[in-house]
Formats: C-alpha cells, structure tokens, sequence
C-alpha cells in the first residue's frame, strides 16, 4: 500500500498466473487425438515440455513500467532517448534521474544492452537495449541483432544476481520487424537461456499490449508447451529455422547436407563449413569413414594428401575451434568493444569494425580474442563483407603480433578469405604501412589487393555513408584535429 492507504499502481509479479498455470489447449486450436497419437514416440520437438520452465514464464497484458520486480526492460534507440510508449512510461514513472543517469551512458548499440537503476520505480534496475531497424534486405543481420537484445539482457540479469525480469517487446512499432517474427526470436531466446544458465532466474514477465498478447498466446504454446499432447500438436507449427542450442538464429548456408556417401567430398564447394552446430559429433575417424586421422595428419606434414583431403583436415579444425568458442565465456573480450558489426557499405556489404586502441594485447588471454572473432565473424562470413580497422592512436601494447595474425589467418574457415572483399586500414602510421606491406606479401598471400591505407574519414566515405559506420569518439576527435573537420556534400557521397 502506498502513504494514506493509497493502493499501489504497481504490480507484485508474484501475483500474476505463471504459464503453467494457464489452460493447456484454448477452444478450437487442439489438435485430434489421433494426430497427437500418431506423432507420439515418433517425433521429438526441440521445445519438449518443461514444467519447471513453464512456472518462470508470465505473460502479463500491461505496463513493464509497473511490474515489481528485480529489473524491467526499456527499449529504445541508440541515443538511449527514444519516444516510444514504453520508454515514455518507463521515464515517467522513474523520474527526471533517469534521465540524467542516461546522459551519462552515451548510447547504447544495436543489441546491445546497458544498465541503470530503477530510481522512483518498484523495479530496482532498468535494462536498456536498442532493437534493429527491420529491412528485408538485411532480415538475417535483423535476426541476429534482436537476438543479441535478448541474449545481452538476460546475461546482465544472470551476471547481477537477477530474480526476475519484467520483458518487455523489444522491437517497436517505429523499428519495423514484423510482430510474428520478432514474438519467435523473443520466445525461443529466453526459453534456450532458461535452459542453459538461469538456474538462478525465477520469473521472467512478458509485458505485452493488448495487440501483442494475441500473438504471444498463439506462439507461447511452441516453445513452452504445457503438457506432451500440446508439445506434440505444436511441432508442426514451428519454423524450420529454430536457432541453435542458444536459440541464436541460423543462417541457411551453414545447414547441414545429407549426401549418398558420407565419405566423399561434394563436388558444390560452397557446402564447405556446412554442420557446424554439431561440434565434435562426427569427427572422429570411424564416423567420417576417412581411416586413422593421426596417419593423415603425419601425411600432411609430409605432402602426401590430395588437396580435397587436406581442405577436409582444415575444416575439421575449424570447426573444432568454432565449437570450443560457442562453448567459451567470452564477455570480457566482447565487453573491450573491439569488433562489432555496424551498416553496410555503398555496395551493400557487411561491415566489422576493429578497434585497435581497445586490445590491450598484453592484458588478455590472445587465444579468447581469437574465439571471440571466429564466433563474432562465422555468421558474417556467408556473405561478402568488408573490415575498417582503426589504427587510430594505438600504442605498442595494442599491436597484434604478426604470429597471432598468421595463426589466425591459418585456422580462419575458407570463406573468411573468399567473402572479404576489402580491407580499410585507417590512420596508418609509416611503420604499420611497412608492417603491412611484408606481412601481405610474405605470410598471406592474395591478401595484398585488398587492403587499402585510409588517411582520413572523407576517405572512408567515399565508400561508406557515415550514417553506416559506427565511430568510436576519439577516432571522430583525432581526425578533426588532424585533418579538419568534414561535413559529407552529396558529391563526396
């Protein structure tokens, strides 16, 4: 109660209805009986109905502003200031400190979330995230950075001790995704985190408007199912693209194919890297029919294996390495802001950023770094994409050493190498260009043509809109001061 017996405007969320507490099947949407009995025994649902699961789950229709809970959820834009209906009640109810305390973040990137406290609000902590702007161009990037919102929240609420999570729908009105879509990405993210690291999460609230709830409902059933009849009535309706064991989504050219000979290596080169999800299943000797893998790795060092056979040895390899980074913790490399995906470029490709004054070199595990970058940039690599790196006052502690470069170019999967279509290297001094020069020329061959030495930003522009390329600020200051300032005209576009 509040003072003088007022009765409160928020929402003990110990109070609401859990999932498994709702009706299993609503009227008319069961399937018949003799469609659950045939699909029984036969059939195994990636979802499988989970009691323990379904008793964190709420689906509340209502304000996230209210619920009282250990933390909600803003979405907003990458200022951290956006108007939208949630953000507006969220700063209402908080108050003008909040404000103040999200001047002091200075943005937020796509997917990526941030934390403040709940001030005047009956939650104790606000997680802020920014949703992506939907384009059907660029769905599987929309995909991946609405799943990274979810991902980055839950991991915050884990990293902090988080009891329960009021959720709100992540992606507005204003962003453009697709309810339908984006309700799938929601459900299935918290369900696999649930699974596999909140033991320690007792509620997680789902607070949706009276439009929303509607989809909510009629999706909820696939990835929370509430009895095995309703497990198995509700596989047929799952989408065949589920994500993996995180409920990250998958991208089409990394499924895995089925061919005649398990043996034999596909005449379509493009299936290389293919299975990737299966991590070490499959690798050893007798399961790919391929005889002792010691005796192959011996004729290796020896060129004595035909160039399909050593392409399959690296493949194997590489997949190792991308199972062991799917595995890892690595939220201390990603939180140095090192590489990131940001827009496109002028011919539409993806591009990663590095930061070069973020990688202190001798402060952190360099093996970490390289998982962090195969895991980052496996997805990215399907396509083609391009790579600025901002030299931009780097010191000696932040140069990659040439051996850890070469190792990583080795281990790197084909397609890293085949999709990179430029190399923007930014601020260069005299002695990285020297660097450069003998490292492409002597260690990676084919990879010379591609690099290209940027002096200043209009530079850059030329073949990157600004609105498409995040910034760090210092990079922003260092060149002004070096260069002058650059207001982009239509002809430098």
């Amino acid at each position: 109660m509040d003072p003088l017996g007022a009765r409160s405007q928020f929402v003990e969320v110990q109070n609401l209805p859990t999932w498994d507490q709702c009706d299993g099947e609503e009227e008319g949407e069961a399937s018949p009986r003799d469609e659950v009995d045939r699909l029984d025994g036969s059939c195994l649902s990636p979802f499988p109905f989970r009691e323990d699961i379904n008793r964190k789950i709420v689906l509340f229709k209502g304000d996230v502003a209210l619920l009282n809970c250990t933390a909600i959820v803003n979405t907003s834009n990458e200022t951290l200031m956006d108007k939208n209906p949630i953000s507006d009640s969220i700063h209402t109810h908080a108050g003008p400190e909040l404000r103040d305390e999200l001047f002091k973040l200075k943005g937020c990137r796509t997917g990526e979330a941030k934390m403040t406290e709940g001030f005047r609000l009956a939650a104790r902590f606000i997680v802020h995230t920014v949703g992506p702007k939907y384009k059907a161009r660029y769905r599987t990037a929309a995909e991946s950075s609405l799943y990274s919102c979810y991902r980055n929240v839950l991991q915050l609420a884990k990293e902090h001790a988080m009891v329960s999570v009021g959720v709100c729908v992540i992606s507005t009105a204003k962003r453009g995704y697709p309810p339908e879509e984006a309700t799938h990405i929601a459900l299935r993210t918290v369900r696999r985190f649930l699974e596999n690291h909140g033991e320690n999460i007792e509620t997680v609230v789902f607070a949706v408007s009276d439009v929303e709830e509607a989809v909510y409902r009629k999706l909820l059933p696939l990835y929370y199912p509430r009895s095995r009849a309703e497990e198995l009535s509700s596989l047929p309706l799952l989408p065949a693209d589920v994500g993996n064991r995180e409920g990250e989504p998958v991208v089409p050219e990394r499924q895995i194919r089925i061919t005649e000979k398990p043996g034999s290596l596909p005449d379509d080169r493009e299936g290389s890297g293919l299975g990737l999800g299966l991590g070490p299943v499959g690798s050893h000797a007798f399961a790919r029919m391929e005889g002792d893998v010691d005796k192959q790795r011996k004729q290796v060092l020896q060129r004595q294996l035909s160039e399909a056979a050593q392409h399959k040895q690296h493949e194997r390899n590489y997949n190792r390495w991308l199972f062991k980074a799917r595995a890892e913790d690595l939220s201390d490399i990603a939180a140095l802001k090192a590489l990131y995906q940001t827009g496109v470029d002028m011919c539409g490709r993806t591009v990663m950023v590095v930061v070069g004054r973020n990688i202190p070199v001798m402060q952190i595990d360099m093996e970490k770094a390289l998982l962090y970058f195969i895991h980052v940039m496996d997805h990215i690599t399907v396509k083609e994409y391009v790579m600025v790196y901002f030299h931009t006052l780097t010191g000696e502690h932040n140069h990659l050493d040439t051996d850890f470069l070469k190792k990583l170019y080795d281990i790197v999967d084909a397609k890293f190498k085949k999709n990179l279509c430029a190399f923007y290297f930014v601020h260069p001094t005299f002695r990285s260009k020297v660097s450069t020069w003998f490292f492409t020329t002597f260690s990676v061959p084919g990879m010379k043509e591609k690099v290209h030495h940027v002096e200043t930003l209009q530079q850059l522009f030329r073949c990157i809109l600004p609105e498409q390329i995040d910034i760090p600020p210092f990079v922003l200051e260092y060149d002004t001061r070096v260069n002058g300032s650059f207001q982009p005209s239509h002809s430098d576009l």
